[in-house]
């Protein structure tokens, strides 16, 4: 018998591929890339780098939600950055969505993303005690 069970949301774009938005294994949820897609269209939200970011976190948001938890619950996340120049945009773009203590980060600067997008974020949360 698994403990395993799948977070999906129609709050957070549907998976473009074979994967989940999300997996939960006992308290630990682990949350699939996303990228800045409007979940009602399935298309990039802006050409903006600062709109894409925005959008990332507002999608990673539902599907924290969805797994009874929130953007506060998650303790690592990994962005993807097609151009490290941005990377005052995000860590500003961050700070909204986030409070201390924030979640270990890596930052890595990548030459693609799926559907031209700037920007990517996957994230591990864990919820309850």
């Amino acid at each position: 018998m698994s403990n395993k069970a799948v977070i999906n949301t129609d709050k957070a774009p549907a998976a473009i591929g074979p994967y989940s938005q999300a997996i939960k294994a006992g308290n630990t949820v682990y949350m699939s890339g996303q990228i800045p897609l409007d979940p009602a269209t399935m298309e990039l939200v802006s050409d903006d780098f600062e709109a894409q970011a925005r959008q990332v976190f507002t999608n990673l948001k539902a599907v924290c939600e969805e797994a009874a938890g929130s953007l506060g619950e998650i303790v690592k996340i990994n962005l993807y950055l097609v151009d490290l120049d941005n990377f005052a945009i995000v860590n500003k773009v961050m700070e909204e969505f986030f409070g201390a203590p924030f979640p270990a980060r890596a930052a890595v600067g990548v030459k693609a993303l799926p559907k031209g997008s700037q920007v990517e974020a996957e994230a591990v949360m864990v919820i309850g005690d």
